[in-house]
């Protein structure tokens, strides 16, 4: 398979788990708002995956490693079909609405009566 094709298939691999990831990360606050702890936590072990992973990997997705077999370019989005200003800012956006997310599970839990 050509260069190009190979850094198209990482960069839509790539998509997709990013995609996944902020979908978990959104039903964390979806299932913690309505209650649904199990949900929640399970939502929340899911993403914990990938912050393990990155961690594992000095903060960056091994994915852009294999991506960057396939190109000089160190574009902020080489490796991923977002826009630059987003590829720039997932770990601040994400990060926060996820540390937000275990917030509200831990506020449901709290006062779920017993």
């Amino acid at each position: 398979m050509a260069p190009d094709s190979q850094l198209r298939a990482v960069k839509l691999l790539h998509t997709a788990i990013w995609a996944f990831f902020v979908a978990m990360i959104g039903a964390i606050w979806v299932f913690a708002a309505s209650g649904n702890l199990v949900g929640a936590v399970w939502s929340i072990a899911i993403v914990l995956v990938e912050v393990v992973t990155l961690g594992l990997n000095r903060g960056q997705c091994p994915l852009g490693k294999i991506a960057g077999r396939y190109t000089e370019s160190r574009a902020v989005n080489f490796d991923i079909y977002l826009p630059a200003w987003l590829a720039g800012r997932t770990k601040p956006i994400f990060g926060t609405l996820l540390c937000g997310g275990i917030v509200l599970t831990g506020l449901r839990w709290a006062t779920m009566p017993r």
